[in-house]
């Protein structure tokens, strides 16, 4: 008998998860496409396994922004085992080596100032990074180890929240491509004993905050009680993500010729940078950039939400 293929739904939004432990962010994003039945999905940068907490997930027309959101800044609250190093440089790994910690909190205090600013990291053997084509964490699996390119990342914040014996918690807001992992490895080198981060959590995902988060349960419980379209309501608009830029309203006239590709004027437009754009009656049509002529080119389109 012919299995029937499952009609997707044509649904437009964000969804923030706090993506629980144990879940990859592919598996944590097909999960709650489920729930949604929705056609078109995709994540905004992963977060491995171990780490929890903000995971914004694309539907639709979001998912032509999501671009702009792996690019954006990024929080953590890390905790890091001291004395112990692991082959993956989290828990998840195998041990390495073991060592005495005697580190006091001004010890730690006063190499944290080392890694504030523009820093440069070697990114970690277990990481989603490509060499030739093969995730280095396959190279990794197979006992290879590469070379790989030092990066420069800024950390903005980097805070000592607490230590206790031999645990140390860190507050840290970084640029796009920081692991946390080398931070941690690279602190408990320094530190003389070692290190390794026993847990992570996203804190902050560009505009996004924890506290924005619905968890999978919720949403569970939503489709359980309701349905696909009972998930819908935690769906947020499709330019959340971008409420930061300047936001023009175009006329009837002007969001036609721009919805075709055509650059628009408009009298309230900032000399330059990326914007939002609504159409005369408030719904978001897309983005677009300011031209050296003052037009306002479109860059991403949404024809219809």
């Amino acid at each position: 008998m012919a299995q029937v293929k499952r009609i997707r739904r044509n649904v437009s939004g964000i969804i923030l998860l706090d993506k629980p432990h144990g879940f990859s962010s592919n598996a944590a994003l097909q999960k709650v496409r489920w729930l949604l039945n929705a056609e078109k999905a995709g994540h905004t940068g992963s977060l491995d396994p171990l780490a929890t907490g903000v995971l914004p997930l694309c539907f639709g027309e979001a998912t032509k922004f999501s671009q702009y959101l792996l690019d954006a800044d990024k929080g953590y609250e890390t905790l890091a085992q001291l004395g112990v190093t692991t082959t993956t440089g989290d828990a998840e790994g195998d041990v390495l080596e073991r060592r005495e910690v005697t580190v006091g909190r001004s010890d730690v205090e006063a190499l944290l100032p080392r890694f504030r600013g523009e820093i440069s990291q070697i990114p970690p053997m277990y990481s989603a990074l490509k060499k030739d084509g093969q995730p280095l964490y396959k190279l990794a699996r197979a006992g290879e180890v590469v070379e790989r390119e030092a990066r420069s990342v800024t950390i903005a914040r980097l805070e000592l929240l607490s230590l206790e014996q031999s645990q140390l918690r860190l507050s840290v807001a970084c640029s796009k491509g920081t692991y946390i992992r080398t931070l941690v490895e690279d602190l408990g080198q320094l530190l003389g004993c070692g290190a390794h981060v026993a847990e992570l959590r996203r804190t902050q995902a560009g505009p996004f905050s924890l506290a924005q988060t619905v968890t999978l349960e919720e949403l569970e419980q939503a489709h359980a009680e309701g349905g696909n379209e009972a998930v819908d309501r935690f769906l947020l608009p499709s330019d959340s993500g971008l409420q930061h830029w300047p936001l023009l309203q175009f006329s009837e006239h002007s969001s036609y010729y721009w919805l075709h590709g055509q650059p628009v004027r408009a009298p309230e437009a900032p000399k330059f940078g990326m914007v939002r754009v609504q159409d005369h009656n408030g719904r978001f049509i897309g983005i677009g950039e300011v031209s050296e002529d003052g037009r306002i080119a479109p860059r991403r389109l949404i024809r219809s939400e």
